[in-house]
């Protein structure tokens, strides 16, 4: 079929990739330092990435391509395990045993974008607000990691004062737990950067 879509000119493309960012559906993808077209049925030919190009590479152009295929483009979830609340947790669920964790501050979800690929993939997740759900998760996760075979654990929480309760909590657990289990804490600005990964 004839439709619109874009067309990067790889002589004006300085290798930025602002595009790739821009484009919500995946079609842009930076191939030896260039950006490219990657798959014509997931550009939806409505240009998000024009704006964002300082060079000026990116155009629409009418020709024959692909469908738009909106089903392929959207993401399935991540998620592997239910409940995910702390505090509904099974401490003996048998999807812990080899598991690698997430332990999540709430807001972090909704802050990252891109939350379910870069950090639910591939993990278990558990979430809480330590402010909000008044509630003490140390001893908790103290349980989890305890009876459990973890390989790893992942704490991602938000740059404000109130998520260091999560972050500790999940510290007081590894160290209570006995365990020597590789760690780290990513921290989430408000406005959906990544701060630091520690």
């Amino acid at each position: 079929m004839v439709r619109r879509i874009i067309e990067i000119d790889e002589e004006k493309c300085n290798g930025c990739g602002l595009c790739t960012k821009a484009c919500h559906e995946g079609a842009i993808g930076m191939v030896d330092g260039k950006a490219k077209l990657l798959r014509d049925d997931y550009c939806d030919g409505l240009g998000d990435c024009l704006p964002t190009c300082p060079t000026g590479a990116i155009q629409f152009v009418e020709r024959e391509a692909a469908a738009y295929d909106e089903a392929a483009v959207k993401e399935k979830s991540k998620l592997s395990q239910w409940p995910v609340q702390i505090k509904l947790a099974p401490v003996n669920a048998p999807y812990f045993q080899g598991a690698n964790l997430l332990i999540a501050a709430d807001c972090t979800a909704y802050a990252y974008g891109d939350f379910h690929n870069r950090f639910i993939k591939g993990k278990i997740t558990l979430i809480g607000c330590p402010k909000l759900d008044m509630v003490e998760y140390a001893e908790k996760l103290t349980e989890i990691i305890s009876n459990n075979d973890i390989k790893s654990v992942t704490v991602v929480r938000m740059e404000v004062p109130c998520c260091g309760g999560i972050e500790y909590a999940a510290k007081t657990a590894l160290q209570n737990s006995g365990k020597f289990i590789p760690w780290q804490v990513v921290t989430i600005a408000t406005d959906g950067k990544i701060l630091s990964e520690i």
